[in-house]
């Protein structure tokens, strides 16, 4: 309904506006308009006087009668002659009382109306003997020139921009007399451009429009930015969409980013993202996904990628960490309301705290998961984190935003990438339903940059201009370039606009809302504001937490003597709790199962994996999953050399 209402306001606006600019347009000049019609009055009036005499007289008829004189048909002559006196007489009588009646209307109104009728009486008569004195189809000054910027689409049109494409079986038809296309429906305004829906030839597809997209903009005479080709879900290959606007997407006027006016939001309320080629408002739910952004350098991923973390920080209880790896400090005004905060050009230091606070936000995953499944069902019937349980501050189930850009420089390090990489496939898998949200952007974004793991499960995907297909693949999903959804047809001028996959039902085209880095700046503090008002500010000076993923393994070799070459997990989690209760005394309260998958996710950015250990206890043989001690030694020598080597 809202959607509909969109349209209806923009439909009405573009009306308005057009009548509106033609009434403004002749309302301006009306004043040379009376002037100039006041000039040809006495001409009009000349032309009426003589009109009126000639119509009395009959001359209409005087061709025919010197006809038959000249055929010295006496009989017809004197015919002619009698209807030209009946003529004349009535005509004459007519004329007679029209000017005894106009003139006593005249005097009546010189005595007795008042002022202004007197006024618009003569200025009636003026006018309609200037506009009869004006020569002959011309205009009362001069025409006007309209641009041709707003150009109505025509069948026409659309036929020869297709016909221009050099496509084989388009030009076949032509030869033939025929378009080429076939229209399915009407040509309509849509929003502030025209829409064309047709069938293509048979074995033409949508994606052969794409790559020629250059081309139908020359056929249209329009600019690039002005002319969207799209196929339509649902139907056949053939069947495209053609969505030509007023005025280059890049270079419109974009509306202001809404929560700007509302200066606070909810991350479980929808966040507005961008506007789409037609000026709507595109928005989707943050909460429940994670987002990837992609693009070459300098085509507008950071402004992209900051909306969403501009939004989180709009959220008072929302936990931020923020990272960012090209060096320029480009997300500096959220180091005051982020939890951890990192800017370096991948330096070992600045990756390796990054992938710290990966791994606490790992953390988070295990405890998060473990307050939920002790919740009540009638509590948290669907095992998840929502509003009411995310603004109670004694469950910590509020929400956790992580946002890493150039990604590309954490997953290729040399020490810490591999352990990266598992890390943030891990947060992805399973912070959709904690509360837990990863946001990535890379300008490289291929199989090395971006594991395979993490793009295949990211939900939502935004990708700017990229270069070929598999970049174009790596960032929207597998096969986006075969059905058409091509970030390759962008060009250096389409700042700003990819294509947003996973945020609605269908692909589409979005322009990001730009917040630059001034406001940006005001706005992180107000969020700081916000934050200190709800309790929820980051304290710089607070101790950081020792973490246990820093001891683990050191306190695995303790409690597992040199002798114990396998153990299961269960055991382990058992003398951990006993060895430090206040780091480990919630693994012991859980069940078998839970600690066995508990320390086994542990261990797994380590490279370490439990396998089945059988052992025979009273007569029976019993197989549990556990650890080698030689796999923790091992992984001790192996972090130790690396640290030794930074």
């Amino acid at each position: 309904m809202a959607e509909v209402h969109t349209e209806l306001k923009s439909a009405t606006g573009w009306v308005a506006g057009h009548y509106g600019h033609k009434a403004g347009y002749h309302a301006l000049r009306s004043p040379v308009y009376v002037a100039r019609l006041a000039l040809l009055s006495p001409r009009g009036a000349a032309k009426c006087i003589g009109g009126t005499m000639r119509w009395v007289a009959d001359r209409e008829g005087e061709p025919v009668r010197l006809a038959s004189v000249r055929r010295e048909d006496a009989a017809e002559y004197l015919k002619l002659s009698r209807q030209r006196d009946g003529r004349v007489r009535l005509r004459t009588l007519v004329t007679t009382l029209a000017l005894v009646v106009g003139l006593g209307a005249a005097l009546a109104i010189y005595v007795l109306a008042p002022g202004w009728l007197q006024a618009v009486s003569v200025t009636a008569l003026l006018l309609a003997l200037g506009h009869a004195g004006r020569p002959e189809d011309a205009p009362v000054i001069t025409r006007a020139v309209d641009l041709p910027q707003v150009q109505r689409l025509t069948s026409d049109i659309v036929a020869r921009a297709f016909a221009a494409l050099g496509i084989s079986e388009i030009n076949k038809q032509a030869a033939k007399g025929k378009p080429g296309i076939e229209f399915k429906a009407p040509i309509q305004r849509d929003g502030k451009g025209w829409r064309a829906d047709l069938d293509l030839p048979y074995g033409v597809t949508v994606s052969d429009v794409l790559d020629r997209r250059e081309r139908l903009a020359s056929g249209l005479r329009k600019s690039l930015g002005c002319v969207w080709p799209e196929p339509v879900p649902g139907e056949h290959p053939g069947r495209v969409m053609l969505w030509v606007g007023d005025q280059d997407m890049a270079r419109a006027p974009q509306p202001s980013w809404p929560l700007l006016k509302t200066g606070a939001t909810s991350l479980f309320k929808p966040v507005p993202y961008g506007t789409d080629p037609r000026g709507r408002q595109v928005g989707f739910d943050l909460m429940y996904a994670n987002f990837l952004t992609g693009a070459m350098p300098g085509r507008g991923k950071t402004f992209a990628l900051r909306i969403l973390l501009l939004a989180a920080a709009m959220d008072p209880t929302a936990e931020l960490h923020t990272w960012e790896f090209k060096g320029t400090g480009d997300f500096s005004s959220f180091q005051p309301i982020s939890h951890s905060y990192g800017s370096g050009p991948g330096d070992d230091a600045t990756v390796e705290g990054c992938v710290d606070a990966m791994e606490y936000v790992y953390g988070e995953l295990d405890r998060r998961a473990r307050v939920i499944n002790k919740l009540p069902k009638d509590i948290c019937p669907e095992n998840k984190v929502t509003p009411a349980l995310a603004a109670k501050k004694s469950l910590g189930l509020h929400p956790l935003v992580m946002s890493i850009d150039e990604c590309q420089e954490v997953f290729t390090h040399e020490r810490l990438g591999k352990k990266a990489a598992e890390l943030a496939t891990a947060i992805i898998k399973r912070g959709r339903a904690l509360g837990v949200i990863l946001l990535l952007g890379t300008q490289r974004p291929d199989a090395d940059s971006l594991p395979k793991a993490i793009s295949a499960n990211v939900g939502i995907r935004f990708c700017l201009q990229v270069m070929g297909q598999p970049e174009n693949d790596m960032v929207l999903g597998t096969s986006m370039y075969k059905n058409g959804i091509r970030a390759t047809s962008f060009t250096a001028a389409d700042l700003g606009i990819g294509y947003l996959v996973g945020a609605g039902p269908n692909p589409q085209i979005v322009r990001s809302y730009y917040i630059d880095n001034a406001n940006a700046e005001v706005i992180c503090q107000k969020a700081k504001a916000a934050r200190a008002a709800a309790g929820t500010l980051p304290d710089p000076d607070a101790p950081k937490a020792e973490k246990v993923a820093d001891t683990l393994l050191a306190d695995i070799l303790a409690v597992v003597p040199v002798d114990e070459a396998k153990v299961w997990n269960e055991t382990v989690v058992e003398r951990l709790a006993e060895l430090r209760p206040e780091r480990y005394g919630d693994w012991a309260r859980m069940s078998g199962e839970e600690q066995t998958a508990h320390l086994t996710a542990a261990l797994k950015p380590y490279g370490i994996a439990a396998g089945q250990i059988g052992r025979r206890i009273e007569g029976k043989f019993v197989n549990k999953r556990g650890i080698k001690r030689d796999d923790i030694t091992t992984a001790v020598a192996e972090r130790n050399r690396n640290r030794d080597a930074s």
